[in-house]
């Protein structure tokens, strides 16, 4: 049996979308999900207070008896608690999986910086609420329950992370970031201008030096600028990588929707959770 906490360190989710995914696990009996109060809280933009999101992460990461930390939702609220969180984490944190994508990344990234747990890019609860989102949820519970085919299927023997392009560039340069030379990184967009994403990969190439390679997943809900940028998304990320030398392995699977593929942290074969 796989029991999962979810906590929320970023934006809170509702009763009703906790109540939609626990009714999803029954299918999956060798998946117990508990789902921490701290989840509901709201305080303005985000999940309750740093404090409580804090100490929501934290008490879910020591916790011996769960085997994973399945982060709610995404949206803005990470960042300001990720280091301290990461800081009271116990030898018990070790053995979990985290689970999560977007704004979770802030704390995938610091987990991974650390060496702490295993980090697993991949559908969150709130995926409920999207048109078609129980296909995406059931791909995570379908992960912890030991199946497979949700994988990223561009996985090949180099260590892989996987993130949000914003979060990732509003991690380079903190005590946050992990080192990902020899990797292949993955990168996917929501809602930003096509200049805005061309203004992330200046940032965030510029510190990705050394990695084995950059795949670009889906960039979605693009607005419309009042004028045209002229150069397309994949242009985008072609350009900065040949800037600074970083191979360029075309497109993946991730993405702010329903298809969004799970891609565990390192080696594929090393975080398979069980």
């Amino acid at each position: 049996m796989q029991r999962i906490a979810i906590c929320a360190p970023s934006r809170s989710i509702t009763e009703e979308d906790a109540a939609r995914v626990t009714a999803l696990a029954c299918e999956f009996p060798g998946v117990e999900l508990y789902f921490h109060p701290q989840c509901f809280l709201e305080e303005g933009h985000f999940a309750g207070p740093d404090a409580a999101r804090i100490a929501a992460l934290v008490e879910c990461a020591n916790d011996p008896l769960f085997d994973a930390v399945w982060f709610a939702r995404g949206g803005y609220g990470a960042a300001r608690v990720a280091e301290d969180a990461i800081a009271a984490m116990a030898r018990e944190a070790d053995r979990k999986t985290f689970l999560g994508y977007s704004d979770g990344g802030m704390v995938l990234g610091g987990l991974y910086a650390q060496k702490l747990g295993r980090q697993v890019h991949a559908p969150m609860p709130v995926d409920i609420r999207r048109e078609g989102g129980e296909a995406a949820v059931r791909r995570t519970l379908g992960w912890l329950a030991g199946e497979r085919g949700g994988l990223e299927p561009t996985l090949d023997h180099h260590p892989t992370a996987a993130f949000n392009l914003y979060t990732l560039a509003m991690l380079c340069g903190t005590r946050l970031m992990p080192g990902l030379a020899g990797h292949v990184v993955l990168v996917e967009e929501i809602s930003e201008y096509l200049y805005s994403v061309d203004r992330l990969f200046f940032h965030a190439t510029a510190h990705l030096g050394g990695i084995a390679g950059l795949r670009l997943g889906r960039v979605g809900n693009v607005p419309e600028n009042d004028a045209p940028f002229g150069h397309e998304v994949e242009d985008i990320a072609r350009h900065w990588c040949a800037r600074h030398s970083i191979p360029y392995l075309g497109r993946c699977g991730i993405g702010h929707d329903i298809d969004n593929t799970i891609v565990p942290f390192g080696v594929a074969g090393e975080a398979a959770g069980q």
